[in-house]
C-alpha cells in the first residue's frame, strides 16, 4: 500500500480558505508541448474559479505569454531541462518565489520543477507533484537509479503525487515511489477540439498526421521505419509530422518524399480534422494529449502501450488501436489495416469521440485537481490546528 506523505507547514501560517480563495503557485519546466497544454487549461480554469493564481517558469516561450494572455501573475523563474550544476540557483531561486508569493498550495510539473519546489519548499508548504510521465523512464544507467532514488525520498516533503493515468502511477509504485497519489486523466478543451460537421470523404491519397515533440519520446524514428511498408501497402498515402524538437534534422533527413515535417503550428486542431488517421508512437507516456485531441475531433488514432495510452482509448478499441512500443512491424500492420478500411476508420472516430466527451473533459480533469488542492490543503490544518482548552 502507498503510504501518505503530508507536508507540516511553517510555525504561525494561516489555514487556506475555501478552495476557490486558494493562492496556488505553479512551478513549471518545460514550457512547451503537452506540459505547457495542460497548465493552460488548467490555470484558465482557476481564474475564472477564483483563484488566486501564480506561474513561475522560463520567460520567452509560448507558456509565459498565453498565461499573461489569460490575466495570470506570471513570474520568471529561469530553468533549464536537464539536471546540472544549474539546479542549486534553480532551487534558490524557487524558494525566494515561495516566500515572496506565500502560496496556501505548490503544484510542480514535471521532473526539473518538482525537484526545485520540494527542495525549496521542504514540507513548509503543502506541495502536489505532477510528474507528466516518470523522468527516469527517459534515461538509463546511474541516471535512472539517481532519479528513483530521489523519487523515493521526495516522498517526505510530497502531499500528493498527481499521475494522468493509473499505468503511471503503477510505473511510480513499481520503482519504489510510495507516495500519497491521486489519479487524475488528462482532459480535452472540447470546446476548441470538436469534431467537425461532416466525416471526411473516403479518398485513394489518405493522410496520416503525428503530433508531438520531435524526440525520442515521441518515437517519430520508430514512425518512419513502418511508414515505408504503408506505403507500400497504401502508395498514396502521405504522412505529417507537426511538431518541433532536438531530433529534427535527423527525421527529416531520414523522411522520404511521402512524408512533411511542418514544424510547430498554433493550432493542432485543423491538422487532426484534416486527418484520416493520427498516430502517437511513443516510448513512454503518462497520458498523451494528442490522441486524446485527435479523438474530440472525430478521429481513429493508433498508440503505442505505454503508460496510460490503454486507459486513453475508447472500450474494445485496443485489438485495433493500440500496438506495443518500438515495433515498426506491429504499427505498420496497425495503420495499414485502419488505412485500407474507411468504415471501419469512421466507426472506431466516432466511439472515440463519445468517449472523450464523456471521459476526458478539461473541467473534470480541474475539478478534480481542485479536490486535491482541498484535501492537501484540509490536512495541513488539520495536523496544525490550535489545541482544545481542557
Amino acid at each position: 500500500m502507498p503510504t501518505t506523505a503530508n507536508a507540516p507547514g511553517g510555525p504561525g501560517r494561516p489555514g487556506p480558505g475555501p478552495v476557490k480563495d486558494l493562492s496556488v503557485l505553479h512551478l513549471v519546466q518545460p514550457v512547451e508541448g503537452g506540459v505547457a497544454r495542460v497548465v493552460t487549461d488548467l490555470v484558465r480554469d482557476q481564474l475564472r474559479s477564483g483563484f488566486r493564481v501564480t506561474v513561475a517558469c522560463p520567460e520567452g516561450g509560448p507558456l509565459s505569454t498565453e498565461l499573461s494572455r489569460l490575466g495570470a501573475r506570471v513570474c520568471p523563474w529561469p530553468a533549464t531541462r536537464s539536471p546540472g550544476p544549474a539546479l542549486l540557483g534553480e532551487t534558490l531561486r524557487a524558494a525566494r518565489l515561495i516566500r515572496r508569493v506565500r502560496p496556501d498550495v505548490i503544484h510542480a510539473h514535471s521532473a526539473k520543477a518538482g525537484v526545485a519546489a520540494r527542495l525549496a519548499a521542504r514540507g513548509s508548504v503543502p506541495t502536489v507533484f505532477q510528474p507528466h510521465a516518470w523522468s527516469f523512464e527517459a534515461v538509463g544507467g546511474i541516471t535512472a537509479l539517481l532519479s528513483r532514488s530521489w523519487e523515493r525520498a521526495a516522498v517526505r516533503w510530497t502531499s500528493r503525487v498527481v499521475c494522468v493515468s493509473e499505468g503511471e502511477r503503477a510505473t511510480g509504485q513499481r520503482a519504489g515511489v510510495l507516495a500519497s497519489f491521486a489519479v487524475v486523466p488528462n482532459g480535452v478543451d472540447l470546446d476548441h477540439y470538436r469534431a467537425p460537421d461532416e466525416a471526411p470523404a473516403a479518398t485513394d491519397a489518405p493522410l496520416v498526421v503525428c503530433v508531438g515533440r520531435l524526440c525520442r519520446q515521441k518515437g517519430q524514428d520508430v514512425l518512419l521505419h513502418a511508414w515505408h511498408d504503408v506505403h507500400r501497402a497504401v502508395p498514396g498515402a502521405h504522412l505529417v509530422l507537426v511538431g518541433d524538437g532536438p531530433d529534427l534534422a535527423a527525421l527529416r533527413a531520414a523522411a522520404p518524399g511521402s512524408v512533411s515535417l511542418i514544424g510547430a503550428v498554433t493550432d493542432t486542431a485543423a491538422w487532426y480534422r484534416a486527418a484520416d488517421l493520427v498516430v502517437l508512437p511513443s516510448r513512454w507516456e503518462g497520458m498523451a494529449l494528442a490522441p486524446l485531441e485527435a479523438m474530440a475531433c472525430g478521429r481513429p488514432v493508433v498508440v503505442t502501450d505505454v503508460g496510460g495510452s490503454a486507459e486513453s482509448l475508447a472500450p474494445g478499441h485496443a485489438p485495433l488501436c493500440l500496438v506495443p512500443p518500438d515495433d515498426p512491424g506491429a504499427l505498420a500492420r496497425a495503420m495499414t489495416h485502419l488505412l485500407l478500411d474507411a468504415p471501419l476508420r469512421t466507426g472506431l472516430a466516432r466511439q472515440g469521440h463519445e468517449h472523450v466527451t464523456t471521459t476526458h473533459d478539461v473541467r473534470q480533469t480541474a475539478q478534480s485537481i481542485a479536490e486535491v488542492y482541498r484535501d492537501v490543503a484540509a490536512l495541513q490544518r488539520s495536523e496544525h490546528r490550535e489545541p482544545i482548552s481542557q
